[in-house]
């Protein structure tokens, strides 16, 4: 097993997933962006989505120029009940089917808990949680009708574990991992198959404006997170990697 997984891993530009359609929310930056580069150089139907319609212009442009004519670039503010569903909506429309949901869209304030605001956990909680939520509601049902869905998150290690200064993101953090967790029981008769990403210091633009220090250099590279999803995503046959914890080097979590 470990030796066919080392191959996928290496191999994933030689896997075909040609007339598969890949929705990435959250595609404008970071894993997000790179999860649909890989999905494109595997031949699939990629939906980019964020709420910034330059990044995802820009994204579209990188794919089409690098061969992928099956590019479907759509601004939406998934934390909105109607943008969500319309995406979905059109997604289906274009391309028949959605068969991989990569819900990468989130939002991440991180600082010591008396100068929290209620504001910012609004904030985290309607990123991370109503978000998904949109997404999960609007998607899931015409997987469920395909009898075919594989669907990644990201809690990130801290929707499994706790750090200081991260109480409000913890908080909504926390929440995605426990309704994936149940998503995973209701949907699994329906061929729908679920896989959360515990991913731990990931160097992306997370942290351009945390002013907590950091050592950035010791992080995961968002080529690694990218590659771990898009993994978790595309395997076949009877195993499923429900929860994937990767971690640096320096900070790891047994």
């Amino acid at each position: 097993m470990a030796e066919n997984m080392s191959w996928r891993i290496g191999k994933h530009n030689e896997m075909n997933l040609e007339g598969k359609t890949c929705l990435v929310v959250g595609a404008g930056r970071g894993i997000g962006q790179r999860v649909a580069e890989l999905f494109s150089e595997a031949g699939a139907n990629v939906v980019v989505s964020s709420r910034t319609e330059s990044e995802l212009l820009e994204l579209e442009y990188k794919l089409n120029a690098g061969g992928n004519p099956n590019v479907l670039a759509l601004a939406a503010d998934a934390s909105n009940e109607d943008d969500a569903r319309q995406l979905a909506e059109a997604a289906a429309e274009r391309f028949g089917s959605i068969d991989y949901l990569i819900q990468a869209a989130g939002l991440g304030i991180v600082k010591p808990f008396a100068e929290l605001t209620a504001a910012d956990l609004d904030a985290l909680l309607n990123a991370n949680v109503r978000t998904s939520f949109n997404v999960f509601q609007a998607v899931l049902p015409k997987m469920a009708e395909k009898k075919f869905g594989r669907v990644v998150a990201f809690p990130g290690i801290l929707g499994k574990a706790p750090m200081m200064q991260a109480a409000g993101y913890c908080a909504a953090k926390y929440a995605l991992t426990g309704m994936v967790k149940c998503l995973a029981q209701e949907y699994k008769r329906f061929g729908v198959r679920f896989s959360l990403m515990h991913l731990g210091g990931v160097d992306s633009t997370f942290w351009d404006n945390v002013t907590m220090k950091v050592d950035r250099s010791k992080m995961l590279s968002v080529e690694a997170a990218a590659q771990a999803a898009f993994f978790a995503a595309t395997q076949e046959g009877e195993g499923v990697m429900a929860e994937v914890v990767l971690m640096p080097e320096s900070h790891q979590l047994v």
